[in-house]
Parts: structure tokens; sequence; C-alpha cells
């Protein structure tokens, strides 16, 4: 049996001094059902689990690149979301761009959680292999 290989990621989780609010955005933006809330919250998303949990203390430091990611299907898609986000007064980070791997942007939840929303439609052929969709 191969331990290393059978364990799967099962969930995420992030401090933040207003869980409330931070549910609230996680189920509005990222499609995040709320299953649980009180001094913790518990989101499910397609089968996996993110917790918020409360902190009294200031809002948490993050690394400068940490940051998770959600992949759409289309470029268009990309752009949607963008609007929609910048319209709702998520806190923007960049606009649409291209990085070669595919066009995203980057936005912060509250609590400071970098999130990045791209797609691979528009990548550069060197990506080809690597990324089959």
């Amino acid at each position: 049996m191969n331990l290393h290989k059978e364990a799967k990621l099962n969930h995420l989780s992030f401090p933040t001094t207003n869980v409330a609010e931070t549910a609230a955005f996680f189920e509005k933006y990222l499609g995040c059902e709320i299953v649980a809330a009180g001094d913790s919250c518990l989101l499910k998303r397609d089968g996996f689990d993110i917790v918020l949990d409360h902190v009294t203390d200031a809002v948490p430091v993050w690394p400068s690149n940490f940051h998770f990611g959600l992949e759409v299907e289309t470029l268009d898609g990309v752009h949607a979301l963008y609007k929609e986000f910048l319209a709702g007064g998520v806190q923007m980070e960049t606009e649409v761009f291209n990085n070669s791997r595919g066009s995203r942007f980057f936005c912060r939840s509250p609590g400071g959680v970098l999130i990045e929303i791209n797609t691979r439609e528009d990548k550069q052929e060197q990506w080809q292999k690597l990324f089959s969709n």
C-alpha cells in the first residue's frame, strides 16, 4: 500500500477576523456552500472543504505570492468574472492579463487571501503538452 499516493487533499483552512464576511464572499463569488457557521465556518465546493477559522488578533499576513487558483473554460468567462468582481467591490490586484499559460486576474478575499481566476483557453503553444485542455 502506498499511503503517499492514496492521501488526497482534504481541505484548505484560512484564518479570518470576520468569518461571516469571508464566508459570504466565498459563497457569492466562488460558488461555495456554507454548511456550518459560528466561530469557524465549513464551506463545501465540488466535494472539497474550506474551513474559515476566526482569529481575534490582526488580519493575517500572507506571503506575497501565496494564493489559490480557480480555472474557467474560456477567456470570455475570465472577463465576465472580472467585471462581476469589480462591480461587486472585490479588492482587485490585477486586470486580466496573459502570461503565456493563459489569461488570468488576481483579487483578494476579505481577510486578504489572494485568489487567481484563470483560463488555459488562450495558452501559448509551448504549454500545449502540459495542459491538455
